[in-house]
């Protein structure tokens, strides 16, 4: 062989392995973009985002009980890293995110490359309060992560591996336990799966899978459970329930009218502070001066919360109808990125660290949060508007694709439900708030862009025609 073609050889060998080091390269380093681009607001604040919640879980496991609303097996995954201030959590959170968008696009788009991956990411974040609630050391970013899970759980199992359908048990699993309106919403979708399975129901649509999806909520459930019981010493769920779903009655004003038509009522001992009563479910539920704390909170006042709830809905059902179909569609346009993330009401959250995590108060108090640096009103004038596009796009997406592209018609109805339910459990229980749908909606928005993907895609594969 010359001394030419050798050389021309080595070149092929070097270009071959550089090429081979490249593809191999490509998605470690997407993975790395990906998860820098969800940390961002984190890594801008110098600190993980907290919430005015986030002491409460925080405290869980470190006192050994459970308190309203407040998930322990939560406060177990942020305990142990205190010492490193809590950044081992947000790039858990932000690494699921990641991947399970990954997940996404390549089993509805049948592969995926790491560069579209990375600006699918970089469009959510810079678009939808994902990179938020990933930041955020509070269970928000586990709602649309278990929605996604659920639904790729039902529909496109085939396409995953074992191993993957196995991280998306644990992830639906961990997050149902994480908190309550999680499992609320996926028992919503179950059961809309479940309908969807009945052959006489049959549409063009493809059929669920209900044994996995079934399975990643049982094991939620038993995960709630028997953490609590491990942690707390409880074997039972996350309390609050029916304090926030008395809070939200308060507020709609029929907790008011149904004292005034039976008291006085020795049985009642709200009777007495019915003159007091504040007029929302904020002040009722975390006002120091509240009638809540005045009669022993959720400890001692759940029972005559529950016996009130029962008699507003035996004498007052129309009003419970009415205000929670208005409370319900007010929660699904009620989006805003980035409540709480100034340094207003975080007091407990500050309190629970200083004691707890000490060694990161320093950083704690310089961060951008606590100095209120965080101004969200130009993100909100573009992610707003977006996030109720893409919502109300999803149910549209159904009917145009149900019959030419039924699985990306599948996903928008999960979406869809995931959406409805989402708005019904936080509309209805807590009342509209925010923060409830805004965790949410990236996932609208996650399936616009899989759609015009598959769009590109397809008018890729044309053949070129040569008029005649």
């Amino acid at each position: 062989m010359s001394s030419h073609n050798i050389a021309l050889s080595g070149i092929a060998h070097a270009e071959s392995f550089s090429a081979n080091v490249a593809r191999r390269l490509a998605w470690p380093a997407a993975a790395v973009l990906m998860v820098l681009a969800l940390l961002a607001p984190a890594l801008w604040n110098g600190f993980p985002l907290i919430f005015a919640d986030t002491g409460g879980y925080l405290l869980r496991p470190l006192e050994g009980n459970l308190d309203i609303g407040r998930s322990a097996l939560y406060g177990a995954f942020l305990a142990p890293a205190i010492r490193l201030e809590f950044w081992p959590n947000v790039l858990v959170q932000t690494v699921l995110a990641a991947w399970i968008i990954a997940l996404t696009l390549r089993t509805h788009l049948g592969g995926v490359r790491p560069a579209t991956a990375v600006l699918v990411v970089l469009g959510l974040a810079a678009l939808t309060s994902l990179p938020w609630t990933s930041s955020q050391l509070m269970p928000d970013v586990f709602v649309p992560l278990a929605a996604l899970a659920l639904h790729l759980l039902a529909f496109r199992s085939t396409r995953l591996k074992a191993a993957e359908i196995a991280g998306l048990v644990g992830l639906a699993a961990f997050a149902i336990a994480s908190h309550m309106s999680i499992l609320g919403m996926g028992l919503a979708l179950l059961l809309a799966y479940a309908i969807m399975a009945v052959p006489a129901l049959r549409s063009s649509l493809p059929r669920p899978r209900l044994a996995l999806p079934a399975a990643a909520l049982a094991a939620g459930i038993g995960l709630a459970l028997t953490s609590n019981a491990i942690i707390a010493g409880q074997f039972a769920f996350t309390p609050g329930g029916p304090d926030f779903l008395f809070g939200r009655l308060l507020q709609d004003g029929i907790v008011a009218r149904y004292l005034d038509r039976v008291c006085p009522d020795p049985a009642l001992r709200l009777c007495a502070y019915r003159d007091a009563l504040p007029t929302s479910a904020d002040d009722w539920m975390w006002w120091p001066g509240s009638p809540f704390y005045k009669l022993g909170a959720w400890k001692e006042f759940t029972p005559e919360a529950e016996r009130i709830i029962a008699g507003t809905i035996l004498t007052d059902p129309g009003a419970q109808v009415v205000t929670a179909v208005r409370d319900t569609l007010q929660q699904l346009v009620t989006v805003d990125t980035g409540d709480g993330v100034n340094a207003e009401n975080n007091q407990h959250a500050e309190w629970a660290l200083s004691v707890h995590a000490p060694d990161a108060m320093a950083r704690f108090r310089a961060a951008a949060q606590q100095r209120d640096q965080f101004d969200l009103t130009a993100i909100n004038r573009v992610q707003i508007p977006l996030a109720l596009a893409a919502s109300a796009l999803m149910p549209i997406l159904v009917v145009l694709l149900r019959r030419r592209r039924p699985a990306l018609a599948a996903l928008a109805l999960s979406v869809t439900l995931a959406l409805l339910a989402n708005a019904a459990i936080c509309g209805i229980f807590s009342g509209p708030n925010a923060r409830y749908q805004s965790r949410l909606v990236p996932v609208a928005l996650l399936t616009a862009l899989v759609v015009v993907l598959d769009l590109r895609r397809k008018s890729r594969q044309q053949p070129d025609t040569v008029p005649g």
